[in-house]
């Protein structure tokens, strides 16, 4: 039999035609399968036959074998017969199948032409509709250009008039022009490019003179009406740059009662002071120096943990490795109590509510870092009273200043165990325990890591800027004192007009004695703009320096 699925399947695929021929060609392969097998089976069923006789009985009758034989050979014929029959029968089946087949496979054909012809017809329906539409709006817009044209046309036609007329105006104008400068010539005995000239002098000095006295006029406005001002302006106009540079302390000297005890620290074979070294974190420094001990550390906490711890030790007299490890454990827990309570301390000296506990604590860590040897906790305190000052003065949130100035430098207490400024890091600590986004952007922006967006962020870098710059806060090398000073007045006498230039206050001032012959009062007010600017472009200093430009004018005569 024939796999009607595969004839279907190919008859979809190749047409009727082949499917026929592939049909007939099915069918021929059958029938010779068919007789093959049947002669096949006959010279077997024969071989059988004749072996069978031989084995039962050699001496039967050959006539009888010969029948028995024509007798099997007539039901192999019939047994072909009936194997023709059935594949007669199975062609037919196969015919008529053949024909349902196509005819199935015609009528989804036309179906699927239908199904395409009615989607193709929607599709041009929709397009003419589109194309419709598009026309009607190409319509309009012609009438549309037609309407400007007609409108530009008769703009150019009033243009072209107005533009004659104004050509006319013009030449008349010219022409009055020239007439005027001729007589003025005659009259001023003069050219024109010379009068030209001593007018634009004359105007160039005029402005000069203007804008000078303008510019004094308008400063001593602003220093009368600041206190009306000041809420607008203060929080701005305090701003500026304040340089950092920080020193730290790296050892701390602790005091022996005699000598005898650096061999008692450094114990048998150095076992005691490698403990000490292990278990506080420091490095111990003995040399010849008499009854002193050196203690090194970048870290100012491990630095007072390990002074305490040997203190203790020396006056306990039992120093050996398990005592060491409990006097640390004693001396963490005193250190870890002070800070908590330089914490605190703050705190209620300044007024700030309660914060997280690991900002108070870090805030407490800041007494033992120093810059500039200033203590950055007092520093931190004290910008806190000058922001809140300020503040109160501006009429803004006391409170708010004063929180944001004590914790401006919080990020120096873990700056050496984190990546980063201490600004930008204070500022990722504070937004992670909670602050407010604005106390946040002013210790971000206290040191111009980022733009202040508040009054509040000005006011701490102002704050900030005057602790550091007030006098005896911070040590400042005396080679680099001498040197600032020196530049101050040599960029004074750079101008034309000084005389002398005097650095005083420790460069807080600077005074500038200029020739009056050559600089007048208004000028005076200009030149000390400028040598403000051009202190500012090549000099860090902190706070703020006083340009002071003094012209006296002096007449002496005497009576005889």
């Amino acid at each position: 039999m024939i796999d009607l699925s595969d004839f279907v399947l190919f008859a979809a695929t190749a047409g009727l035609t082949s499917a026929s021929a592939y049909l007939l060609a099915r069918l021929r392969d059958a029938e010779t399968k068919a007789s093959e097998e049947r002669r096949e089976r006959m010279a077997l069923e024969e071989a059988r036959a004749i072996e069978r006789i031989k084995r039962e009985n050699a001496e039967n009758d050959i006539e009888s074998k010969m029948e028995a034989l024509r007798h099997e050979a007539a039901e192999s014929r019939r047994a072909a017969d009936d194997a023709k029959r059935v594949a007669e029968i199975a062609r037919k089946e196969a015919a008529v199948e053949l024909r349902e087949g196509a005819m199935r496979v015609v009528e989804e054909a036309r179906e699927e032409v239908r199904r395409e012809a009615a989607e193709t017809e929607a599709k041009l329906v929709k397009r003419e509709e589109r194309v419709q539409k598009r026309e009607h709006v190409v319509v309009e817009k012609e009438e549309l250009n037609a309407q400007r044209d007609l409108a530009l046309a008769r703009r150019e036609t009033l243009i072209e008039e107005e533009r004659a007329k104004a050509a006319e105006l013009h030449h008349q104008a010219v022409k009055l022009v020239d007439e005027r400068q001729a007589r003025l010539q005659t009259v001023a005995g003069m050219s024109g490019e010379e009068a030209r000239r001593n007018l634009l002098t004359e105007l160039l000095d005029d402005v000069r003179r203007s804008s000078a006295r303008e510019a004094k006029e308008i400063e001593d406005l602003a220093r009368q009406e600041a206190e009306k001002r000041a809420k607008r302006i203060i929080g701005l106009a305090i701003q500026r740059f304040a340089g950092e540079h920080v020193q730290e302390r790296a050892t701390t000297i602790i005091h022996l009662p005699h000598d005898d005890m650096k061999g008692r620290i450094i114990g048998k074979e150095g076992r005691n002071i490698r403990a000490l070294q292990e278990t506080l974190g420091v490095d111990l420094i003995v040399d010849d120096t008499p009854e002193t001990l050196v203690v090194s550390a970048f870290d100012p906490v491990r630095r007072e943990t390990a002074r305490i711890a040997i203190e203790m030790l020396i006056s306990d007299g039992r120093i050996h490795p398990s005592r060491i490890e409990e006097v640390a454990t004693l001396a963490q827990e005193q250190v870890d109590s002070s800070v908590g309570q330089a914490a605190e301390q703050a705190l209620v000296e300044l007024g700030v509510a309660r914060m997280h506990h690991e900002l108070s604590r870090l805030v407490g860590r800041l007494k033992y870092r120093y810059s500039y040897a200033q203590n950055v906790l007092r520093h931190s305190i004290e910008c806190g009273f000058l922001a809140g000052l300020m503040a109160a003065e501006l009429g803004l949130n006391e409170k708010v200043a004063r929180r944001a100035a004590l914790l401006h430098d919080i990020g120096k207490a873990v700056s050496h165990e984190q990546e980063g400024g201490h600004a930008v890091v204070g500022a990722a600590l504070a937004r992670k325990h909670g602050e407010d986004a604005l106390i946040v952007n002013a210790i971000a922006a206290h040191h111009e890591d980022e733009p202040a967006t508040s009054v509040i962020a000005n006011l701490v870098i102002a704050a900030d800027a005057l602790s550091g710059a007030r006098p005896g806060a911070r040590r400042e090398m005396m080679d680099g004192y001498v040197k600032r000073l020196r530049d101050l007045e040599e960029i004074s006498t750079r101008f034309a007009g000084v005389q002398r230039a005097f650095a005083i206050q420790a460069g807080r001032e600077v005074r500038v004695i200029v020739e009056p012959s050559e600089v007048s009062d208004v000028e005076a007010a200009l030149l000390a703009r400028e040598i403000s600017k051009r202190i500012e472009e090549e000099l860090n200093y902190p706070g703020q320096i006083r340009v002071t430009v003094v012209r006296e004018t002096r007449a002496i005569d005497y009576a005889k």
